[in-house]
């Protein structure tokens, strides 16, 4: 099957996230001794430090899905990529016009950088910070993934 990358209308992509969870695939990066979050330009979690994730595209499958999200949201090639397990996100917002929740599914992953690799933001990120704890104005969720999958100090 091919990956269906391509653009989805607006109102079509809104009808989706109204009536059906999305599936995603989140990144723990280990990168610097600790751990990358990225804080968010958009909803939901907007202003929040997050970690790095997207939509799964039809098609695709889960291990290259994180290694498209490493590089086009912070430039990276991986060499490690391991599956921690399934986490579900209740979100009382959006990005999406017309669509106020959102429920997503993201398929958790712990990755490795490449070597020594400079991290490069997309728009949907302003900011990086390396931790080892869930720093002040973490979303919950980055709280939950640090004590469910056992990940920094």
């Amino acid at each position: 099957m091919r990956v269906h990358d391509e653009f989805i209308p607006q109102e079509t992509f809104a009808t989706c996230l109204d009536n059906m969870p999305q599936p995603c695939v989140d990144l723990v990066v280990e990168y610097e001794g600790g751990i990358l979050l990225t804080r968010r330009q958009k909803e939901p979690a907007k202003g929040e430090w997050f970690w790095p994730g997207s939509r799964l595209y039809k098609g695709e499958r889960l291990d290259d899905a994180a290694h498209r999200i490493a590089r086009e949201e912070l430039g990276l090639n991986l060499v490690t990529v391991e599956q921690l397990g399934i986490s579900e996100h209740f979100w009382e917002t959006s990005a999406v016009d017309g669509v106020d929740t959102r429920h997503t599914i993201p398929v958790v992953y712990r990755v490795e950088p490449e070597g020594d690799q400079s991290v490069t933001l997309d728009e949907q990120h302003d900011a990086t910070q390396v931790v080892t704890a869930p720093p002040e104005g973490a979303n919950r969720y980055v709280t939950e993934y640090f004590e469910r999958f056992d990940i920094g100090e």
